[in-house]
Formats: structure tokens, sequence, C-alpha cells
């Protein structure tokens, strides 16, 4: 199994554990909240503390013999917290009912807020008293699985993150309203690229942005703590509590200030911000028109007044901050309600001159039921004030709409590999067309990886693994199970169909599955000399195709195959009264028949894998022309917006793209293109190709 996916079961086995508790014990989950956030931001503290100490320990200095002792300031250096012996998660799992665990977690914090100014007050500690001291046992010992102990990266802060997500889903504060998507906050950072500079987020919630813009500088191999400063603003006080421990479990800083951002402005860096970053409440009709009316941050006007005195609507009061702090180069992107793109009015007024300075830059319709607390579709949207002069008046369009991963029954998001292909259309765009090839080249080492990990691997332990080999010897070991009770049967007896099914399979299989790590090796051959043009790289796929169908039919044969072993046991029990016989070993049979189902999962889930990742290569390479350079790109683009025999629409192409100019000296939000009757309507019919 991938790391990833094993972090992803200890993610759900954590949250689990950790739901079942409260559920057992009586607190709601607005009362568990805050605790539980608390012991994760201990044990994640603990986890960089030890992966960082023997290193900073090898390289004290000495005097007189004597080593120095460790200070908070040799772990700032190396993004972790420094924890005093009473703040390590070990001393407090390994306290007994006997002990006040409450008092104990306490000390824990005040240690660590008494080191960390930038902590002082934020850490949850009264909180702990409400909870039983049996019920503490159990939670920290819930939180500190063997497992986690052998694996590497950022686990515990994926797992904070995680533990919001699901306290989002259960509204357990501020009616979930703190939290953003990851994979839609992931996708933001990846297309701001902030490479260095100040990052505002002025509806900051738990720091989500602040932390995906760091792991962006840190795919560079950069150190984020150098490269990026962080400022945000956020109005609920517990909401800033937990942002300061998420980027202090990540090994970041921030200035947090608590503030209602629509009229309040105290890190006062009008103009002046690289990057702004945002998720802001949709909506909202309840601002203050006087308060705001004069206000800097409005370089467009009011978008319009209602009979009460209030904003009609809020979104373009934060539009307009969003661009109104950004300096000479700098860039934005946030999440806006999809309305925001078509509301008219007033409104349009103020959508049309922000458009016209030229500055917006491209824009991602997303589906419905992305978040946790609102089922409306999105729309993210991206500023840059230092737009090249070629796109000054193009407008980027992508429909997303119908790219999502399936969660949960109610929730989306996207996969890392369906926000790499939306980022491929934004690096072709911008004429980076090295990152795409670079991708579809990494979709198929994927194919040839993930075929080679059929045969053999390594699990998240390091463990070897064969999936495939694992799988045919279990059925092997199976059969052998049930040959001492098939030799007590006569040849014609009920099972005898059933049997011959298996017994002319099982062959074909084996050949099958030799000839499969045969087309691997062969491929991983032809590789070696792969060129990677676009069109090598295009032929270079279709080459890979009858591999991957190869591991489809490998996935049908695989669990075709345990079926009918499954099948042959239930004729032996009954239909030929296996139960009664001294030759048959129901513990024996029953325990290889779920390793072999084990091992049918650990294929299965490693063929498909193969295929998946050619759908990937696919994706990208049907679509684009066969040398995407800047030439080509434009070209490509400008055939997509070239007039047709009926006026159209700008609607966002699936899976595809729309250039569009801005609109100029016009009353309405109507281009006099014909290719974009409506730019800024997605609820429109989409040009055909």
């Amino acid at each position: 199994m991938a790391q990833l996916e094993h972090i992803e079961a200890i993610e759900k086995r954590l949250w689990s554990a950790a739901d079942t508790l409260r559920a057992n014990s009586n607190y709601a989950s607005n009362e568990y909240f805050l605790p539980v956030m608390g012991l994760i931001f201990l044990r994640h503290a603990y986890s960089r503390f030890l992966g960082v100490k023997d290193v900073i320990e090898s390289n004290l200095p000495k005097r007189g013999g004597k080593t120095r002792a460790l200070t908070k300031e040799d772990f700032s250096q190396k993004s972790a917290i420094f924890l005093q012996p009473k703040a390590q998660f070990d001393y407090l799992v390994a306290l007994t009912d006997s002990d006040d665990r409450a008092k104990a977690i306490i000390e824990a914090m005040e240690a660590i807020e008494g080191d960390y100014d930038n902590l002082r007050g934020v850490l949850p500690k009264s909180e702990y008293q409400e909870l039983d001291n049996s019920v503490l046992g159990q939670l920290l010992r819930t939180l500190n699985p063997e497992e986690l102990k052998h694996v590497s990266g950022d686990v515990f802060g994926r797992i904070y993150e995680y533990f919001l997500t699901q306290f989002a889903d259960q509204k357990a504060h501020d009616g979930g309203e703190f939290f953003t998507p990851i994979s839609l906050v992931s996708l933001i950072a990846n297309v701001l690229e902030p490479q260095g500079g100040t990052v505002l987020d002025p509806a900051c919630g738990s720091g989500g942005m602040f932390v995906q813009s760091a792991r962006f500088v840190e795919q560079q191999h950069e150190n984020p703590t150098e490269k990026l400063t962080f400022r945000g603003l956020e109005k609920n006080a517990t909401t800033i509590r937990l942002a300061k421990m998420n980027l202090a479990v990540h090994g970041l800083e921030g200035d947090i200030q608590k503030a209602i951002t629509y009229y309040e402005d105290p890190h006062e860096l009008l103009g002046k911000a690289e990057f702004v970053m945002a998720n802001p409440p949709f909506n909202v009709d309840e601002i203050d028109a006087d308060k705001v009316k004069n206000d800097p941050r409005l370089p467009f006007g009011l978008p319009g007044v209602n009979k009460k005195g209030k904003v009609s609507n809020g979104n373009y009061i934060w539009i307009s901050y969003f661009y109104s702090y950004l300096g000479e180069a700098g860039r934005s992107g946030f999440v806006m309600s999809s309305q925001a793109s078509s509301a008219g009015r007033d409104e349009a007024k103020v959508r049309q001159k922000l458009i016209e300075t030229g500055d917006v830059d491209l824009m991602i319709a997303v589906r419905s039921n992305f978040f946790y607390t609102r089922t409306v579709p999105c729309e993210l949207w991206f500023l840059n004030r230092g737009k090249p002069e070629a796109h000054r008046n193009k407008v980027l369009m992508i429909d997303a709409r119908n790219i999502f991963r399936k969660v949960t029954r109610k929730i989306y998001d996207f996969s890392p590999e369906q926000q790499q292909n939306i980022l491929a259309i934004v690096w072709l765009y911008r004429g980076q067309a090295d990152k795409y090839l670079d991708l579809v080249a990494e979709y198929c080492r994927r194919i040839l990886d993930e075929g080679a990990g059929c045969f053999i691997a390594q699990d998240a332990n390091g463990d070897q693994i064969e999936p495939l080999p694992f799988f045919i010897a279990s059925l092997d070991t199976l059969r052998d199970a049930l040959q001492a009770f098939l030799n007590t049967l006569s040849k014609d007896a009920a099972h005898a169909d059933v049997l011959k099914e298996l017994d002319e399979a099982m062959p074909v299989f084996k050949a099958d599955v030799a000839a499969f790590r045969k087309a691997v090796a062969e491929q991983q051959s032809a590789w070696a000399t792969q060129k990677t043009g676009n069109g090598e790289l295009k032929r270079a796929v279709d080459r890979l195709a009858p591999l991957a169908e190869s591991s489809r039919n490998l996935v049908k044969q695989t669990d075709l195959l345990y079926k009918v072993a499954c099948r042959l046991i239930e004729a032996c029990e009954n239909e030929c009264d296996a139960r009664d016989s001294d030759a048959w070993a129901n513990r024996e049979i029953t325990r290889v028949r779920k390793a072999a189902d084990q091992a049918r999962q650990l294929a299965v889930e490693q063929l498909k894998q193969v295929r998946y990742f050619l759908r990937q290569a696919r994706w990208l390479t049907e679509r684009f022309p066969p040398k995407p350079n800047c030439a080509t790109w434009k070209a490509w683009s400008s055939w997509w917006t070239a007039p047709r025999s009926r006026p159209t629409t700008g609607a966002l192409l699936p899976a595809a793209t729309s250039v569009l100019p801005p609109k100029k000296r016009t009353k309405t939000s109507t281009s006099k293109r014909p290719c974009a009757k409506s730019t800024w309507s997605w609820k429109t019919s989409t040009p055909r190709r």
C-alpha cells in the first residue's frame, strides 16, 4: 500500500476512535473539539521534536567535555517546537488513572506557551478539566498508535487538517465556516505560486491558505519560514486559536489579528501584499454602507445599497478589498460565490471596472458540494496586477464542474491528479509547456512503476510485498487446504464442475500474469530511451494503453478466481456435507480463505493503479495540440474563440479553456465579440468543437 493510502487509513481510524469515544462519553462535538485539536497539536509537536532531536544533539558544541543543553532556538531553525520533558507526548501517555491527566496536559500546554510568545493564550487548557480522567487516558492512547512511529513526512500536519475537516462536517465550531476544503486551497496556492513575500488572508479561518502556500514553497526545496510572511484577519477568537495551532504544527508562524475585515484593517497592507488568498463568506447582506463607503479599499465604489442602508451583497466588497491589497505585481486567488460572476445592476458596474483594469487573470468554475457547510457551486477567481502584456486583454476560463472525486455521499473534492490536470491548462496558457510535458511523462512513469509494483513493492512500513505472486500463492494454499477433503469425494460429486472451472482458470491466469510481467519489463526498457516531446509522449501513452487494458483484465480474472474458489468451498459445505467430515479442516480453510481475500484486495488495488494513471495521461494528451509551445497555444486558444455561424456564449469549456478579452466601454458586462455574448455567465450553452 502506498504511504499516502496508509496515512489516509490511519486518519480514518484515529477519527473513528476519537469520535466513538466522544459518543460514549456524552460530550457534544463543540465540547470535544478544542481538547482533541490541542492533543493532536501536542502529538504532532512531539513527532517533529523527535524527528530533529538526534540531528541537533549530534551538532551541539561542547565545552569542557560537556555538551551544551538543547534550546528552543535549536528547534526553531528546524521548523520544530522545543518540548520540555513534561510536555512530551510519551510522558502524558504513560500517566496512570491515579494521576491527574488534565493537570498534566495543562502544565504541558503552559510549558510550550512559556517558551513561545506567539502561542501564549492560544493552546487549550481549562477545557481539559471538563473531561473525565479515563476519557483523557483513552484519547491520549488513541492518538499514539504504534504504526505512526513508522511513517515519514508531515503526517500529523495531515491528521490535524483531517480532524479539522471532520469537525467542520459536524459543524462543531462556527457552523463549520472556519474550514476551506484542502483541495480548493491547494489549487489556489499552486495557481498563484507564492514563492516569496507577504501572504495576506483577510478571512483566514483555520489558516489553510498559509499552510498550502508553505507547502508550495517546500515543494520548491525552499524554507517557507524564510520566504513567506503570513498576515491574517479573523473575527472569531476561537478560530484564531485554531489557525495559530495549525501554523505551529506545520512549523510556521503568522500574525493573525482579531478584526471584522469589512470595517477594520489592522495590518495596513493597502497596495503592499504580494499575495492575497481567501475564502470569504458568500452573499453577505449585513454590511453597513455608511461605515465602508469611504474605505480606500473600495477603488471601484460600492456595489449597491438596499433600503436598510446595507450593502446589498458583500461579494464585491470582498473582491475589491482583495484587489486593493495587492502591490504593483501582486497576485490574488480566492473562492467566490458563482452568483458574483453574473450579478447585474450595481455589482455589474463594479465588475466592469475591475475587468477594465486588465488584471483579472483566470477563473475556474467548481461544481456544488465541495464545502461541508454549503452545497452551492463556487468559482475560483485569480487576479494578477503584473500580467504579461500578451494576456492583458484576456481572461482564461476553465470549466471544472465535471471534474471531481466523490469523498462521501454528499462531499466532493479534487484528487491530486485532477488538480494537476487543471494546473496543466494554466501552465500551457502561461507558456510553461515544459511543466505540462513533465506531468505527462510523470504519468507514464507511474504507469510503469505501478505495473512493476504488481510484482514487487514496499508497503508503508518498508516491508516487501508481491501483490500478484501473493495472490497466486494464496489460492494455491487454499486449494491445498481443500485437497484432503476433495480426495474423499467421487469425481462426479456436486463440487466437480466448480473444481474443474477453478483448475482450468488457474493456469490461464498464471500465464496472463507472466505475460503482463513481461510486457511491463519490455515497456520499462523502451522508456529508458524515451524522448519527452509532446508528440513522442503522445505515442508513448498510446503504446502503454495495452498494458493498462491487460491490468484491467487481470482485475476481472482476480476477482473471478476468488469467487470460484469461494463457490467451491460453498459447494463442499452445502452439497457435500464437508463439515461432517474429519478431512474438512474448517478453521484452517477459514484462515486461508481470509488470507486469499486480503491478497486479492491488495492485487486488485495495485492493478487498478496502472489504468488509473493511463487515464490521467490520456486526459491531457487527447485535449492538447501536438506541440504545445507558446505559438501553437495561441493558435489553439484562438481557434476556440473564433466566430461561429451564430453567436455563442463565453461559457467555460469542459476540460478546455476559453480565452476572452475584457469588456470595455459598455454599460453592461456583455462583450461585442460574437464568441462571447456574456463572458461571465456560466449557465449557458457550451461552444461545440
